[in-house]
């Protein structure tokens, strides 16, 4: 069942999947495609990765990944990417020259580069939220405790270091 909770976590990944999704079909625009093309092609880009992203953030508030790891959500985005990009091309692409395959098993190499740049600003992004809505989430206040761990224990090693 979906909560309020759940989705209040669920919204900085959205927010960045949407974007990503909206970037991407800009850039089909940028190339040349015709407006309605780039438009249908960036919506159906978005809806997946803003799905995707706000399910990490779900999965993230019930302990399924850890703050600061990036291993597992890149094998995580290493699926979701793939899945996004074949339903964008199943929707407004032109074809998969050497089949469906071959298309996934790029996607999936992509992936890992997408991966990054989504945990980098998830990672950014969701402690400030968590902030704001820690009082009448509980989720998002356990989750806060294990980003300030998180923190503390890069300082503390940092700060061991000199």
């Amino acid at each position: 069942m979906v909560t309020r909770h759940s989705i209040e976590l669920a919204l900085p990944g959205a927010t960045i999947g949407a974007v990503a999704g909206a970037m991407a079909g800009g850039l089909t625009l940028f190339v040349g495609a015709p407006t309605g093309v780039a438009l249908l092609s960036a919506l159906a880009l978005t809806l997946p990765l803003c799905f995707f992203g706000g399910l990490y953030g779900v999965l993230l508030g019930r302990g399924v990944f850890r703050p600061g790891t990036f291993g597992p959500a890149g094998l995580y985005w290493m699926a979701a990417f793939p899945l996004s990009r074949l339903t964008q091309e199943g929707v407004a692409g032109v074809g998969m020259a050497d089949g469906v395959l071959w298309f996934l098993v790029y996607q999936a190499m992509v992936s890992l580069g997408f991966a990054i740049g989504f945990i980098w600003l998830h990672e950014r992004l969701m402690p400030h939220w968590l902030m704001r809505i820690a009082g009448g989430n509980p989720r998002a206040k356990e989750l806060l405790g294990l980003y300030i761990g998180h923190a503390q224990a890069l300082q503390g090693r940092k700060g061991g270091r000199r």
